[in-house]
C-alpha cells in the first residue's frame, strides 16, 4: 500500500497462515495484471496524491487526472486503517473503520469486479467528499475537507454527515484562466485606492462578479459535475443540495471569514446547479471578502475557491441551528453553546431570527448526566423554508412555534455530544452548523470549521470596562462583548448607504450581513433589531473587540441618526443603548502571576450571565452565591403566587404565562429557572466548591416581586422580620422553600454538579437548625448523603454564643460580617444616620469573628467570610488570616 505523506510502501502483518498465503496469492495476481496493462495505467501508480475511487459508472472518458481499470481477484485484500487528522485513509465502499485503529486485513474470498478510478488530486475537477480529508485544504478548500474529514474520522463516534461532492481549487483556477480573466481580476485588485474608497471598492467587485457569472464552463467541468451529481442523487433529478463556498484559506484556525462566501439552498436540477456553483465562485469577489482579505494580508491570488456540493437534509419541516465547544462571549472551555430556531440554519447564521439558546457542559455530559445547565427560549419570528419554484424563502413562524423549543433537551445533549467528539478529534474549539430532518427526526452535522475569535481570549487577563455616570436606557437587547462604546447614531437600510458612515459612529441596523463588514470595522459599536448571539453582527463585532446590541427588535424606530448614545454590554447578558455619551472606565489586569497567600481565595458571585467570565479568574471556587439574585432577576414572580396560579386574578396569570412560556406549567418555571442559574454558577468553576446560599430575602424584597404584595406582611423592621431560616419552616412559605430544594436536587443528581453545597441564613436557635435539617432530609437532601454539605451563615449573637453547639447541626460557617457588625452594636446599616457608626474592625466585632474562626478550626469544620470588610480594608483582611480562617 502507497502512504500518501512519505510516498513510501508499508508491509501489512498478517495475522494467521490464511491470509499470509491469500496475500501472496494475490500479490502474485495483481503482477500479472499490472505488468500486462498498457503504459499509461501502469503509470497511474506512480508516487503521489491520489484518491482511489470505485463506482459501478464508468469514469467519463477524457476528464483530466482520470483513468479507469478493471481488477479480477479470486481474494481481495483491503488495508483498513484509523482515520485521524494526521494520516489519509481513502477507502472504498466495503472499507469499514476498525475500532481501536491496529491495522487488518479483510480478506473476500470470492471473485470481485469493480471498476477502480485513480486522481491526481493536482488535476482533478471533483472529488467525493468521502475521500477527503483535512490535509486536502489546498485542493478543495477548509469547508470540503472538513467535511471529509468527519465522514472519514468520525462514522464510529456517531456524528453523521451528509454526502456530496467538491469540485476542486484547480477548477477553480482552471475555470478563471479562460480568455485571460485571471489576470485582469489580479490588476483590478491590484488597485490601492479600492482599499479607501467604498464606491470603487463596489464597483470593481461588481465587475469581476459579472465576467465570472457569463463565463462557460469547460466541457470537461461540466462532465465532471454531472457525473458526480447523478452519484450522489442516485438517478433522482429532483434531488435537494445544498452549495456552498469552500475556500482554500477559509476556515482555518487563524481566519474566520464569517459566512462571505455564498450558500445556496434547495438547489435542484443540472442547469441550477451549474449556475450555483458559478454563483459561489463570482462570490470570492464581494466586496466584503476583497476587503477582509486585503485587511489580513491574504494574497488574492493564492486564495481558490471550491464549491462543496452537499445532500439537504430535510430542515424545512425540522430545526437546524448553529454550536460551539465553548462559550462564545468568554472562550470558557467546558460548555458547548448550542442554538436552534425552526427551519433551514441560514436565519440563525444570517442573524435573520433569535434563536433559542442552550448551555451544556461537558465533564458531566461525559458522565451521562442531563447537562443542560443554561436556557434561554428566542423569539423565532420567522423561518427559512424550501419555496416551490426550487431556492428558499423566509416565511412567519406562528403561535405555537413561537412559544416551543424548536429542539428537545435530548437532542441537545445528542448535539453536544457530537460537537465534543468533533473538537476532540480537531484538537481546537469548533463551530458547527447543524440540521434535523424534520420527516425522520435524525440529527445531522453540516459544517463545522475552527472558533477562531473566542478561543483565543486569555483566561488571567481581567478586562473591565465600568460606567461613571448614569442615562435614559433608549433600547435593549442581548450584549455581545463585555465592552462599553460612545459615538453618534448612523442609521443605515442596506450596504448601499455605507459610503455614508464615518469613524466611530454607531453602526443601527435592521440586522447585518458580510457585505456591511467594510463599515462595521470602523463602528465604535453596533446596534440590530435582529439576531442572536451567533448571528453575523455578533459574530463580527466580537471579532473586531467592540460591542454591541442585537436582537432588540425597534432600535431602528427609537434611535434617530446624529443621536449621542452609549452602549453598554459589560453588565451581564442584557445590552442596554443609553441617551448622551457618558463617561466610564476601562481596567485591565493580568491575574497570571498571582503571589501565594495563606488563605483560600473564592468568588462572590451570584449573577450567572458572569459566571463563565469570572470563573476563569484563579479562585478556589464560590464561597457565596445568593439564591435571590436568581429569583429577582431571571425569575421575578412570587413563589406563592405560581403554587396559587389558577387563584390569581387574570391579568396576573396573563402576565405569568408570557413570562413563564416555553416550560410546561409555572412552578416547572420556577424550579427550572433556580436550577438552570445555580448550575450555570457551578459549572464555572467544577470541580471546586460553590455555596449556595439559599433565598434570604425579607418581606418588602419579597413583596416586590410579581403577585408579591398578595402574600407578605407589612413589617416596621423587616431586617429581623419574618427571613431565612425562620420562614424555611414556617407553614406559610415551607412549599415555596421547597420549590427550591428539587431545584438544588435537580442540580446535584440530574445535571450531576456535585460541588453543590448549601448555605442556611439567619438561623436563630438550635431548634430552628434542627428543623430546617429535618426539612432538607425529607426532601432529598441529608447532610453526608453524596458528599452533601450545609454550611451555616454565622450573622448572628446568638450564633457566635452557641458557636460550638450550631457545628453539631453544620459543616462549618460561613461569617455574614456585614449582618453580624450590625446585631452586634445594635445599629440599621441602611440608615445614613449611623452609617458612620458601621465598622467591622471595631473590638467587640472583632471579638466575635476570632470565636467564631477558632471555634469552627477547633471542631475542624470549614470557616470563610463573605462581608464586604476584608475588600474595603487590607488590615482587616491580614487580620483574618492571622485568627487562621480558611
Amino acid at each position: 500500500t502507497l502512504n500518501k505523506r512519505t510516498r513510501k510502501g508499508k508491509m501489512l502483518p498478517s495475522s494467521n497462515a490464511l491470509s499470509l498465503i491469500a496475500a501472496f496469492g494475490a500479490s502474485v495476481l495483481l503482477a500479472q495484471i499490472f505488468f500486462s496493462a498498457p503504459p499509461q495505467l501502469r503509470s497511474a501508480a506512480a508516487p503521489g496524491p491520489h484518491v482511489s475511487m470505485r463506482a459501478q459508472t464508468p469514469v467519463t472518458p477524457g476528464c483530466p487526472g482520470v483513468q479507469k481499470r478493471v481488477v479480477s481477484l479470486e481474494t481481495t485484500q483491503f488495508p483498513i486503517r484509523r482515520a485521524s487528522s494526521g494520516s489519509s485513509p481513502f477507502r472504498s465502499s466495503r472499507t469499514r473503520v476498525v475500532p481501536g485503529g491496529r491495522a487488518r486485513q479483510l480478506l473476500k474470498p470470492r471473485a470481485t469486479v469493480v471498476e477502480e478510478a485513480v486522481v491526481s488530486k493536482d488535476t482533478a475537477l471533483c472529488i467525493p467528499l468521502d475521500l477527503l480529508n483535512n490535509n486536502d485544504v489546498e485542493y478543495v478548500g477548509g469547508k470540503s475537507a472538513s467535511l471529509g474529514e468527519m465522514i472519514s474520522g468520525l462514522a464510529s463516534a456517531d456524528v453523521p454527515v451528509p454526502g456530496g461532492f467538491s469540485t476542486t481549487a484547480h477548477a477553480y483556477r482552471q475555470f478563471l484562466a479562460q480568455d485571460g480573466l485571471d489576470e485582469e481580476i489580479n490588476a483590478l485588485l491590484d488597485d490601492p485606492e479600492i482599499y479607501t474608497d467604498v464606491t470603487k471598492l463596489q464597483a470593481t467587485g461588481k465587475y469581476i462578479r459579472e465576467k465570472i457569472l457569463t463565463m462557460p464552463f469547460s466541457p470537461e467541468l461540466e462532465a465532471s459535475i454531472l457525473e458526480n451529481w447523478e452519484r450522489v442523487s442516485e438517478g433522482n433529478p429532483n434531488a435537494a443540495f445544498a452549495v456552498r463556498s469552500s475556500a482554500t484559506a477559509e476556515d482555518l484556525p487563524d481566519a474566520s471569514f464569517a459566512g462571505q462566501q455564498e450558500t445556496y439552498l434547495n438547489v435542484r436540477g443540472r442547469e441550477e446547479l451549474f449556475a450555483k456553483i458559478k454563483e459561489v465562485f463570482a462570490s470570492l469577489f464581494t466586496d466584503r471578502a476583497i476587503s477582509y482579505r486585503h485587511d489580513r494580508d491574504f494574497d488574492h491570488n493564492k486564495v481558490a475557491l471550491a464549491a462543496t456540493i452537499q445532500q439537504m437534509v430535510r430542515s424545512e419541516t425540522g430545526s437546524s441551528g448553529v454550536m460551539f465547544s465553548l462559550d462564545t462571549e468568554t472562550g470558557f472551555r467546558d460548555v458547548v453553546f448550542v442554538t436552534s430556531a425552526w427551519g433551514l440554519g441560514e436565519t440563525v447564521v444570517g442573524g435573520t431570527v433569535n434563536p433559542d439558546e442552550f448551555y451544556v457542559f461537558k465533564p458531566t455530559l461525559e458522565q451521562g448526566k442531563k447537562a443542560v445547565v443554561g436556557r434561554n427560549l428566542g423569539s423565532k419570528m420567522v423561518k427559512m423554508v424550501y419555496a416551490k419554484g426550487g431556492g428558499s424563502e423566509i416565511v412567519e413562524t406562528d403561535e405555537r412555534e413561537r412559544t416551543q423549543w424548536s429542539v428537545t433537551d435530548d437532542e441537545v445533549l445528542e448535539l453536544s455530544k457530537m460537537a465534543t467528539a468533533i473538537e476532540k478529534h480537531y484538537g481546537f474549539p469548533v463551530d458547527v452548523e447543524w440540521a434535523k430532518d424534520g420527516d425522520t427526526g435524525k440529527l445531522y452535522i453540516v459544517q463545522a470549521r475552527p472558533e477562531t475569535v473566542a478561543s483565543r481570549k486569555k483566561a488571567n487577563v481581567k478586562e473591565e470596562f465600568k460606567l461613571k455616570e448614569r442615562g435614559s436606557s433608549l433600547v435593549e437587547g442581548r450584549a455581545v462583548g463585555a465592552r462599553i462604546g460612545a459615538g453618534t447614531v448612523r442609521i443605515l437600510s442596506d450596504a448601499s448607504q455605507m459610503a455614508e458612515f464615518k469613524e466611530g459612529e454607531v453602526l443601527v441596523a435592521d440586522m447585518t450581513d458580510p457585505d456591511w463588514e467594510p463599515i462595521m470595522k470602523k463602528a465604535a459599536a453596533i446596534v440590530t433589531n435582529r439576531g442572536g448571539r451567533t448571528c453575523h453582527a455578533a459574530i463580527i463585532a466580537r471579532e473586531l473587540g467592540i460591542p454591541a446590541v442585537v436582537g432588540t427588535a425597534d432600535a431602528t424606530d427609537k434611535l434617530k441618526d446624529g443621536d449621542e448614545v452609549t452602549v453598554v454590554c459589560s453588565e451581564g447578558d442584557t445590552g442596554v443603548v443609553y441617551a448622551g455619551q457618558l463617561d466610564y472606565e476601562r481596567k485591565v489586569e493580568d491575574l497570571t502571576d498571582l503571589p501565594d497567600i495563606p488563605v483560600k481565595l473564592m468568588l462572590n458571585l451570584a449573577n450567572p450571565s458572569r459566571a463563565f467570565e469570572y470563573g476563569q479568574l484563579p479562585n478556589a471556587g464560590i464561597g457565596l452565591a445568593r439564591l435571590e439574585f436568581v429569583i429577582n432577576n431571571v425569575i421575578g414572580i412570587h413563589p406563592r403566587a405560581l403554587l396559587g396560579f389558577d387563584k390569581l386574578p387574570q391579568d396576573l396569570r396573563n402576565t405569568i404565562l408570557e413570562k413563564t412560556k416555553g416550560y410546561p406549567d409555572p412552578v416547572s418555571f420556577y424550579v427550572d429557572k433556580i436550577a438552570e442559574g445555580v448550575g450555570t454558577l457551578a459549572a464555572s468553576v467544577y470541580p471546586r466548591r460553590i455555596i449556595v446560599r439559599l433565598s434570604d430575602f425579607k418581606s418588602n424584597e419579597y413583596k416586590s416581586l410579581l403577585g408579591g404584595p398578595l402574600f407578605e406582611p407589612d413589617e416596621e423592621n423587616p431586617m429581623i422580620g419574618f427571613r431565612g431560616a425562620g420562614r424555611y419552616t414556617d407553614e406559610s412559605f415551607r412549599e415555596c422553600f421547597e420549590l427550591e430544594l428539587l431545584a438544588m436536587k435537580k442540580v446535584r443528581e440530574e445535571m450531576g454538579l456535585t460541588n453543590v453545597e448549601l448555605m442556611i441564613p439567619f438561623v436563630r436557635t438550635l431548634e430552628m437548625a434542627q428543623e430546617v435539617n429535618d426539612v432538607l432530609e425529607s426532601n432529598g437532601l441529608k447532610r453526608g448523603d453524596n458528599g452533601l454539605k450545609v454550611q451555616m451563615m454565622a450573622e448572628l449573637p446568638s450564633n457566635v454564643f452557641l458557636a460550638d453547639e450550631f457545628l453539631d447541626y453544620f459543616d462549618g460557617f460561613s461569617i455574614g460580617s456585614n449582618d453580624l457588625t450590625q446585631l452586634t452594636l445594635g445599629l440599621d446599616r441602611d440608615s445614613g444616620l449611623v452609617a458612620k457608626h458601621f465598622d467591622e474592625r471595631t473590638p467587640a466585632v472583632k471579638k466575635a469573628l476570632a470565636h467564631i474562626i477558632q471555634t469552627a478550626k477547633a471542631r475542624g469544620k470549614y470557616v470563610g467570610i463573605c462581608g464586604q470588610g476584608p475588600s474595603d480594608f487590607p488590615d482587616f483582611a491580614q487580620w483574618l488570616a492571622e485568627q487562621g480562617i480558611d
